[in-house]
C-alpha cells in the first residue's frame, strides 16, 4: 500500500465547493469524528466503495439516489457484447456495420463514413478507451436490431443482475432524461463484469490502442496513477458531472469504487484515490459492514 500517493490536502483541493460527510453515518468502522471531503454539488454527487470479494459495503453517500450514468452506460453495452462473444453469436473478427444513425452521433467518436464497419475486437477497445459513441450505437444496433430494442435488452439485463434502479434508453450514455442509474447499481455492474467475464476484463485496463494506423488515447487517468487500479470506465455529460467506476485489485484486496457528479476529472480522481486509501486502511470486520447485495 505504500505506493499509494498520500492526499493530506484533499480538502484544499476541493476548496470552497467541498462538502463534509460524517463517516459515522456510513457503514464503516471509522471513528465518528472522521470526515472526508467530497466533490460538489450535492445534487449530483454519489459514491460507494464495495469489497468485491465479499460484497461488503465500505463507504457510501447517496448511493441509491438516481443519477445520470453518462458513458458508464457503455459498461452494459460491453456486458451484452461479451455475452455475445461467449455464446458464439459473434467472434472478435466479426465486422459490425456502422449505420448513418451510428455515424451521426456526437463526439467522442471514431468518425466513420457511410458503409464502413469495425471488427468486434476494435469495437471493444474503442468503447473502453475512446468511449466512442458511434461505435457503441453500432454495437447496439447489431445486437438489438435497433438502438431502442438494445436499450430494452440492457434494462432487462440490469434487472437480472440486481440493478434495481437503472433504466437505459441508449447504448452510449448520451443525454436522455429517462436514462438513470445509481452508484450502487454501477458497483453491481462493475463487479458483474469482472466476475462473469474475467477473460475479457483486461480490456478495461487499456489506456490506448491502434486503429487504422493511428494511436487512439483514452481519458481514464486512474490507470497508472494508483498501483492496483485496473479499470473500469469514466463518463461525463453536463447533467451528470464527472463519473467513474474504478476497480482496484492488488495484495489480496479487490475494491469497486464509484464516484459520480464531480465538478472535474481531477476532483473525481482525487476523491477516488482518497477512498481507495481509506478503504485499504480499514480493518476487515464483518460485524461493522453489511452485505451490499445477495448472491445472484
Amino acid at each position: 500500500m505504500s505506493n499509494l500517493r498520500p492526499l493530506p490536502l484533499i480538502q484544499r483541493v476541493f476548496a470552497a465547493l467541498a462538502l463534509l460527510v460524517l463517516l459515522a453515518g456510513c457503514t464503516t468502522a471509522t471513528p465518528p469524528d472522521s470526515v472526508l471531503a467530497v466533490p460538489a454539488p450535492a445534487r449530483k454527487y454519489a459514491a460507494i466503495v464495495v469489497d468485491a470479494r465479499t460484497g461488503k459495503q465500505l463507504f457510501e453517500v447517496s448511493s441509491t439516489a438516481q443519477r445520470y450514468p453518462a458513458s458508464l452506460t457503455k459498461m452494459m453495452t460491453l456486458y451484452l457484447l461479451f455475452e455475445a462473444l461467449e455464446t458464439g453469436r459473434v467472434t472478435k473478427e466479426t465486422q459490425i456495420p456502422v449505420s448513418d444513425h451510428a455515424a451521426s452521433q456526437p463526439p467522442t467518436k471514431l468518425r466513420f463514413r457511410r458503409g464502413e464497419s469495425i471488427d468486434v475486437d476494435s469495437a471493444i477497445r474503442a468503447i473502453v478507451v475512446k468511449s466512442a459513441n458511434d461505435v457503441a450505437v453500432a454495437v447496439g444496433e447489431y445486437l438489438g436490431g435497433s438502438e431502442e430494442q438494445f436499450a430494452a435488452m440492457m434494462t432487462s439485463k440490469a434487472r437480472q443482475l440486481g440493478m434495481t434502479s437503472t433504466v437505459f434508453r441508449n447504448a452510449s450514455g448520451l443525454p436522455d432524461d429517462d436514462q438513470h442509474t445509481t452508484a450502487r447499481d454501477m458497483a453491481v455492474l462493475g463487479m458483474a463484469l469482472r466476475q462473469r467475464f474475467p477473460q475479457q476484463f483486461h480490456y478495461f485496463s487499456e489506456s490506448d490502442f491502434m486503429f487504422r494506423g493511428r494511436l487512439v488515447r483514452g481519458h481514464n487517468d486512474m490507470l497508472g496513477r494508483v498501483r492496483g487500479v485496473d479499470g473500469i470506465k469514466t463518463g461525463y455529460i453536463r447533467a451528470s458531472g464527472f463519473n467513474i467506476v474504478t476497480s482496484y485489485n492488488a495484495d489480496g484486496r479487490n475494491l469497486i469504487v464509484v464516484v459520480m457528479g464531480a465538478d472535474s476529472a481531477r476532483q473525481r480522481n482525487d476523491h477516488v484515490e482518497a477512498l481507495i486509501q481509506r478503504s485499504l486502511s480499514l480493518s476487515v470486520d464483518g460485524a461493522k459492514t453489511r452485505l451490499m447485495f445477495a448472491e445472484q
